[in-house]
């Protein structure tokens, strides 16, 4: 006789409770990040669907199935996967396409702003896919990590994530976290998301460096060059967009690549 499943309620990071059966045997993930910790939580068999970004581990974005991009989902796709749990992101995701897949799939949702959040989401994943130990050992290591790591230089900076328009992180971002962690200020702190903004504006807050993410717009040597001109003597360089962006155990190699970057300015 097949064993009944367990229905277990969860809370996500928007407030919702989710009820699944536990463990979840079909399990989509429709964020990049998040994708990659479940690969670190030794779920093969478990994951039966990615997006197009989710391009880390190779092997899976090889293998899995891809059904769209994060925020154009091949809705019919994914219900005939018949998953028994997604995992989305509210920032990531399209709110309209995470509510049509509710109506018939549990979907449980991050909401990560800061490292915090960041760690408190390996956790709770942890948990709802049966997998704390290895969670905890993801978040200790993490953490061990952070508190070794120490750069107060904070020099002043802009971080740049598109080119026309000119945009920039603000301070209520996760991507804001990990630039104070890594020994930045952030000038646009006091902003909020991801602001336009302009050279001159960039000018006239004095600062030490311009950072250039290299996701999402793919910044090139020409692009650098123009920046050079546009603010001389000022640090121009481009940074690992997936460290300072993902917040699942790619968190693991960031204090490593933060004592590296710390040496070229």
């Amino acid at each position: 006789m097949a064993k009944a499943s367990i229905k277990k309620v969860f809370k996500d990071q928007i407030g919702e409770s989710v009820e699944i059966s536990f463990p979840p045997k079909r399990i989509i993930s429709i964020v990049p990040s998040q994708t990659e910790l479940l690969y670190d939580l030794a779920l093969e068999m478990e994951v039966i669907g990615i997006t197009k970004f989710c391009i880390h581990p190779n092997e899976w974005f090889r293998s899995k199935k891809r059904i769209g991009g994060t925020k154009n989902l091949k809705i019919d796709q994914i219900l005939e996967l018949k998953p028994d749990l997604i995992l989305a992101n509210k920032e990531e995701n399209d709110k309209t396409q995470v509510e049509k897949l509710k109506e018939s799939i549990p979907v449980w949702t991050s909401d990560v702003k800061t490292i915090k959040d960041a760690l408190e989401m390996i956790s709770s994943v942890g948990g709802l896919v049966n997998k704390i130990d290895l969670a905890s050992k993801i978040k200790n290591e993490i953490e061990t990590g952070f508190e070794i790591f120490q750069n107060d230089t904070k020099k002043k900076c802009a971080y740049v994530i598109w080119k026309d328009p000119l945009m920039v992180v603000g301070g209520d971002t996760f991507i804001n976290s990990m630039l104070e962690k890594a020994g930045f200020e952030n000038v646009f702190k006091n902003q909020n998301r991801y602001p336009t903004t302009s050279i001159e504006e960039i000018l006239s807050l004095n600062i030490d460096a311009l950072l250039l993410s290299s996701e999402p717009f793919p910044f090139k040597e020409k692009h650098i060059q123009e920046f050079e001109e546009q603010l001389p003597s000022k640090a121009i360089k481009v940074v690992d967009g997936e460290i300072f962006s993902w917040y699942g155990s790619r968190m693991k190699k960031a204090t490593t690549y933060f004592s590296e970057l710390s040496k070229a300015f």
